[in-house]
């Protein structure tokens, strides 16, 4: 992507979030987010059709970011999803997340990520269950997905807790109960250490800055970098 074009989605999907820390997102306007982008409405058309476009756009690049980041990182653990790292970066956001519960976009976006989970997590199953048909182990990757995105909504609803860490132990033993010990269990164990999961492109680092008064510095270009294993200069997948 065109470095100007990606600095201007940026700088609108930027906006768009802090926008949303101020007030709900039925009463932010595209206006709104043109005059904090400083951006003119022709530019934002030419990308988006609306503000919707522009979140749930955002919201794709995270997931597709964070469905594969096991698999990227070649990680030496049963582990099929990210259950850790998307947690821990639900709490280290926790008021963007309340942000989004209160507009009612909170449910769109989570199923928006369910199937990138599910795509991450079958990539993951033909190392543990070779054995399984194609579709069977399609089937799997959607279901296990669908207990991934549930158990996301209700660690939300219930105050971000358990831990992530205890979150990720519960996911897994539920799903490898249901379907056996995978066929390539590894005995190495998995950090219990919380990854820092702050800076993606764009939507991710609109999603994952802290909001502490002070503006982070943006992770595109010559300023990308790396935060435990998922560097912030990644290009889309797909």
């Amino acid at each position: 992507m065109d470095l100007r074009i990606r600095r201007t989605r940026d700088a609108l999907g930027d906006a768009l979030i802090a926008l949303m820390h101020e007030k709900p997102f039925a009463e932010i306007t595209v206006q709104d987010v043109l005059d904090r982008a400083q951006v003119s409405r022709s530019t934002f058309y030419t990308h988006y059709s609306d503000k919707n476009d522009l979140l749930l756009s955002d919201a794709e690049d995270f997931f597709e970011m964070m469905a594969f980041h096991i698999s990227r990182n070649d990680e030496r653990s049963r582990r099929v999803a990210p259950v850790r790292e998307m947690f821990t970066h639900i709490a280290e956001v926790r008021e963007f997340y309340a942000a989004m519960l209160a507009s009612g976009k909170l449910q769109d976006i989570l199923e928006l990520g369910h199937g990138y989970f599910a795509r991450g997590i079958e990539k993951r199953l033909i190392h543990f269950k070779p054995d399984l048909a194609p579709r069977q182990r399609a089937a799997l990757a959607h279901g296990f997905a669908g207990a991934f995105i549930s158990l996301m909504s209700w660690w939300i609803h219930h105050g971000t807790s358990p831990s992530p860490e205890e979150m990720d132990e519960l996911y897994h033993r539920a799903i490898w109960s249901g379907v056996g010990t995978p066929a390539l269990q590894r005995r190495e164990s998995v950090s219990r250490s919380p990854e820092r999961v702050r800076q993606f492109r764009r939507l991710p680092l609109a999603f994952c800055r802290r909001q502490t008064g002070t503006k982070s510095v943006a992770t595109n270009g010559s300023a990308a970098g790396a935060h435990n294993g998922i560097r912030c200069d990644e290009p889309r997948f797909g």
